[in-house]
């Protein structure tokens, strides 16, 4: 059973949505008429999955919709009658993980859950692979700039001046990063 937390500014659409949820199962976590305290609200209930069902999204819509990705990432249903691409690449980007041009339908409910989820998990794991090479790249940057000032500093090659890093870290039991951070940053200070 997922907790879903639905947006509708039409009440009797909701309640048509709320009915088709819990006939597939599903537990409506709570029902917003507008995405203006969207963060608050996913905090708060901590739903599995967000429903959202508008003529044609907002820009305040997908604002706040932007907003909540990026401080709590959860996966989001848009469905809409809006079929114009320039719209559906914003919904996209804001981080609805499923644009549906339709009503829903029971019947459809299930899968197209089943869609959005995969399709947010993994955009997670790409976020996740592209922060972890984006810190890796910046570690190796700032570990060459170190080395870079030892080598000039104490007239070492580039594999000394690595070693002396290296071994500074593991007297500390820092990171290289971190040390090598740190000679940067001491540099900076004495030059």
């Amino acid at each position: 059973m997922l907790r879903v937390l639905v947006v509708d500014s039409s009440r009797e659409r909701a309640a048509d949505v709320c009915a088709a949820l819990a006939l597939a199962g599903h537990q409506v976590a709570a029902v917003l008429t507008s995405a203006l305290d969207l963060s608050d609200q996913v905090l708060a209930t901590k739903p599995d999955v967000i429903f959202i069902q508008a003529d044609s999204p907002s820009r305040d819509t997908l604002e706040h919709l932007a907003t909540m990705n990026r401080d709590c990432p959860r996966p989001v249903l848009l469905f809409s009658q809006d079929t114009d691409s320039a719209m559906i690449r914003r919904a996209v980007k804001a981080g609805v993980s499923s644009y549906v041009v339709d009503s829903v339908s029971a019947e459809r409910l299930d899968s197209l859950v089943e869609v959005a989820i995969a399709q947010f998990e993994e955009f997670q794991t790409l976020r996740a692979e592209l922060d972890d090479a984006n810190r890796k790249l910046s570690e190796r940057i700032v570990v060459d700039k170190a080395k870079g000032l030892l080598m000039k500093a104490r007239g070492l090659d580039e594999e000394a001046a690595y070693h002396a890093l290296r071994k500074l870290a593991m007297e500390r039991g820092r990171k290289l990063a971190d040390v090598a951070r740190d000679v940067v940053d001491m540099a900076s200070l004495l030059l």
